[in-house]
């Protein structure tokens, strides 16, 4: 598992466009880093539209929001249209990125272990260096305390 302090590890994935985006494409901006178990389920539609109502205070700081699961790029454009998300989301089909950040893990519901991402939230600085790690999320309040972390970043 990666440790704040430690620098971000980059990737290139696939937009919802089909536009190659990689990581150190930001570089000079902050970059909230969220990863997300699935499109279109309710605590996923939820945490996206948190991010997506307080996109304007994001921009203001220069910070990126980022969004990753291992749904195909047409089901992240068809999420990303649905509810009008104005950041991006990139697919992780191959689960390079999701396994790289250490966010691929065991679940268990109701009994049944499968595998499949752990909400978990990463901010990173404009020198690319992981500022502060969320494992676990839970939805509510989490882009409050991500913005909280962003400005701590800042003084």
């Amino acid at each position: 598992m990666l440790q704040e302090g430690e620098k971000a590890p980059n990737f290139t994935l696939f937009d919802s466009n089909g536009v190659k985006v990689s990581l150190i494409d930001f570089k000079g901006w902050k970059v909230v880093l969220y990863f997300y178990p699935k499109d279109m389920t309710s605590g996923c539609t939820k945490e996206a539209c948190d991010f997506r109502d307080e996109f304007p205070d994001f921009k203001k700081i220069k910070t990126a929001v980022l969004g990753v699961s291992p749904d195909s790029i047409a089901s992240h454009k068809k999420f990303s249209d649905k509810y009008n998300l104005p950041f991006t989301l990139l697919s992780d089909e191959k689960k390079s990125v999701v396994e790289k950040y250490g966010v691929w893990k065991e679940k268990n519901m109701y009994g049944r272990k499968y595998m499949g991402v752990e909400r978990t939230t990463f901010v990173i600085d404009e020198a690319g260096e992981i500022k502060k790690i969320f494992p676990k999320v839970k939805v509510k309040g989490h882009v409050e305390e991500v913005k909280k972390v962003l400005k701590d970043i800042d003084k």
